[in-house]
């Protein structure tokens, strides 16, 4: 199974991106992806996540400038992001969690490379 981030790059203040994060391999169900972001010298944390059919999760700080969306038939999971922020700049990743098989419980862990978005002020 593997867990491909696309779409980072360099935007302008108050601009737009959208990043894509595709599961590949063979997975029974995906049941929750998220969105993640790493700035140099800080932790990891939360961008935004969706759950099978719950609302979707996010930041305080991307709330109503960020929207996550997914398309199952793809198996893909997407960022939009407006209006960015100079504090938005990041890596930003994408994690999972899958079913691999019917009989499977379901695991967490399944993380991608991260994509770099780049903010210019």
């Amino acid at each position: 199974v593997h867990l491909q981030a696309f779409g980072g790059g360099l935007v302008q203040a108050g601009g737009s991106r959208r990043l894509s994060c595709a599961v590949s391999g063979s997975i029974f169900r995906i049941e929750s992806m998220g969105w993640y972001r790493q700035a140099p010298g800080k932790q990891r944390e939360l961008v935004a996540d969706i759950i099978s059919d719950r609302r979707p999760n996010y930041a305080d700080s991307v709330k109503g400038r960020f929207t996550i969306s997914r398309d199952n038939a793809k198996n893909t999971v997407y960022l939009q992001m407006n209006n960015v922020k100079p504090d938005n700049a990041g890596v930003y990743y994408c994690a999972a969690d899958l079913t691999l098989a019917e009989c499977y419980y379901p695991a967490s862990g399944y993380w991608g490379k991260g994509t770099l978005v780049t903010v210019s002020s």
